[in-house]
């Protein structure tokens, strides 16, 4: 966590939540790879963190970044915080652009 949170003040981090035995979870991973572009992702770290092994890290990752729990989720991490989560079929490819390249409001 402390990598991530130190990663995303140079670079905006995405962590994509998901369940391997949910086929939610795999269609919405299906349509952000679909959509996923290295010209438009330039500089977005993607983490992937399969929940039914790694529970554990999903609940600390909700509780230092503030996001309920859920799945599958994708929350993109800036600056040390949470600037975008969505869940299931909410999980929008312009809203991550948008939340990653938005300039810092100080």
């Amino acid at each position: 966590m402390d990598e991530i949170r130190e990663e995303s003040k140079s670079n905006p981090v995405l962590i994509f939540k998901y369940s391997n035995r949910c086929s939610v979870s795999q269609l919405a991973l299906d349509r952000l790879e679909r959509k996923w572009s290295e010209e438009d992702t330039a500089g977005i770290k993607p983490y992937f963190l399969d929940l039914i092994n790694f529970r554990e890290i999903s609940n600390r990752i909700a509780h230092q970044f503030e996001v309920e729990h859920e799945s599958p989720q994708v929350i993109v991490i800036k600056d040390g915080r949470s600037v975008y989560d969505g869940s299931h079929f909410d999980i929008d490819y312009g809203d991550i652009l948008q939340a990653a390249k938005a300039e810092r409001i100080t």
